[in-house]
């Protein structure tokens, strides 16, 4: 009990210095961005106060010539009012107005797990006791970690699991059922594969015989897909297919199924001219999300795959303007990831699948660079997976954090372990 108190106050201790440590370098940048301020605000007065003293000698110069003028008329002598040169055309022009522009502060938003992640968590307690040959092991989580998932590094390089062999060539979308499952589709079938046996477990063709726009699993386990010929969303449940949101004038693409249950669709007009997210509960419409704060569209008419992340940022594959569109829970722009150069093979960003992880990482496949990047929940720049893909489309993540790539090029699904 003794060296036990020891111990904890060391911890405790050790907890608080780095508090301290945390504090003196957030002083340090209070300080700075406040002497900015001042510095900035001294030199905006400086100007105005130049510029009033020049108005002032203006006012000053203007009575005097009035004091002139009206000196000369009450003396009555016309040779003295005459010789009173007038010098009004001087003053006509009015000084130019000056308007400081003031600085803004733009704070990041603070979320709670990066905050965390940063500052550092306790790992689990345990205490083993030992009676008659039996061991029983109590373990004791810290709030922190039982409401933020264990932190994992990025490997040094990343390692192919496992590959499933489709037997079939032109793979596009894949959705993971399971940590043994997952869903691909080829023209208009889905096909159900054991990752571990790589066999084919079941084969779906759609309702119509549409080729589907997208793929994804609910939290009950049921597979939905979009139809764009037929403007559906459909469910299918024990092998059979029932709709669940029907569009007018609009034609769904990407999906995906959130934390709370909705469904996120990504629909475009049929002229082809607008494109839209919108949530859905059930089949009653809750959120649309179309334009950001200055009206201009989010989005472009090659708006591909959709996924949400753990801070429930909604994260859009927009080929057509060449990046990974993050908006927050209530549409609004977060940030745009156009890339990172140098690119495995040097050529445009070209983002199709895209999907997220227990550390809110952000992973989107780049088909022309042929990689998947990895990108942080601000949109930094993190991580190349470059593991001998051929033309990356879809992308899912297991409940490990394992990363399943379907590659366009060929007929495997690659199953690639890129954290600790």
């Amino acid at each position: 009990m003794s060296q036990l108190e020891k111990e904890y106050g060391d911890l405790s201790t050790a907890i608080t210095k780095h508090g301290e440590d945390w504090h003196r370098e957030i002083d340090k940048l209070v300080k700075k961005l406040k002497a900015e301020v001042d510095k900035m605000k001294n030199t905006q007065l400086q100007t105005l106060q130049k510029h009033l003293d020049e108005i002032n000698k203006n006012i000053s110069d203007i009575k005097d010539e009035i004091n002139l003028a009206e000196m000369a008329i009450d003396t009555n002598d016309l040779s003295k009012l005459f010789n009173v040169t007038s010098s009004v055309h001087i003053y006509k022009s009015l000084p130019f107005k000056i308007m400081p522009s003031l600085p803004k502060f733009m704070p990041p938003k603070i979320h709670k797990e990066e905050l965390l992640k940063l500052f550092g968590v306790l790992s689990s307690s345990s205490l083993t006791s030992d009676k008659h040959g039996y061991s029983m092991k109590t373990t004791h989580k810290s709030p922190e970690a039982g409401s933020s998932p264990p932190v994992k590094q990025l490997l040094v390089e990343p390692k192919i699991v496992s590959i499933i062999n489709t037997g079939y060539r032109n793979l596009y979308n894949v959705a993971c059922l399971s940590d043994e499952e997952i869903w691909t589709t080829k023209d208009n079938t889905m096909k159900l594969y054991s990752i571990n046996q790589g066999s084919l477990l079941k084969s779906i063709t759609t309702k119509l015989g549409n080729i589907p726009g997208d793929i994804a699993v609910t939290k009950s386990g049921d597979l939905v897909y979009t139809d764009a010929m037929d403007r559906t969303v459909n469910i299918v449940k024990n092998e059979k297919i029932e709709e669940a949101i029907r569009l007018q004038n609009w034609k769904p693409d990407g999906v995906c199924s959130t934390s709370s249950g909705d469904l996120l669709v990504i629909m475009v007009s049929d002229d082809y001219k607008q494109t839209r997210v919108v949530r859905y509960s059930g089949s009653t419409e809750k959120k649309n999300i179309q334009f950001d704060d200055k009206g201009k569209p989010l989005y472009s008419s090659d708006t591909r795959y959709i996924t949400e992340n753990r801070n429930l940022d909604i994260c859009v594959s927009d080929n057509g303007t060449k990046a990974a569109v993050v908006v927050n829970q209530a549409g609004k722009l977060r940030f745009r990831y156009t890339g990172h150069t140098p690119a495995p093979k040097n050529k445009p960003f070209s983002p199709i699948g895209i999907t997220t992880d227990s550390q809110s990482h952000i992973l989107t496949a780049d088909y022309k660079n042929e990689c998947v990047h990895i990108i942080d929940q601000e949109g930094q720049f993190l991580y190349y997976i470059d593991c001998g893909l051929s033309q990356p489309w879809g992308l899912c993540i297991d409940t490990n954090d394992n990363l399943f790539i379907s590659q366009n090029g060929n007929i495997k699904v690659k199953k690639v372990k890129y954290l600790q």
